[in-house]
């Protein structure tokens, strides 16, 4: 059987060798329950070092301009990048 693995990783800007400044991990093969702020060390610093240890990219935020007024809001993390591993496991 095939299962998912999902990295979540928030990166300071929109390139991939960007410093990750956040982060989230799902394992759907139930071999480690992650919960948010489990884990004080970052799985990896950049995004690109994702990509280089076989973390498939999937989906990157879309590169928006700010409103007029809200170029330093920091209500959310912008430059989300989601990377995903599939696993064999057996049944």
């Amino acid at each position: 059987m095939t299962r998912q693995k999902v990295l979540v990783l928030y990166l300071a800007n929109s390139a991939l060798d960007a410093p990750t400044i956040a982060w989230a991990v799902y394992d759907g093969t139930g071999e480690k329950l992650h919960m948010a702020g489990d884990n004080e060390e970052v799985p990896y610093a950049t995004g690109l070092a994702a990509l280089k240890d076989g973390w498939r990219l999937f989906q990157a935020s879309q590169l928006n301009p700010h409103a007029r007024g809200e170029e330093f809001d920091i209500a959310y993390l912008k430059y989300e990048f989601w990377f995903e591993q599939l696993v064999e496991v057996t049944p």
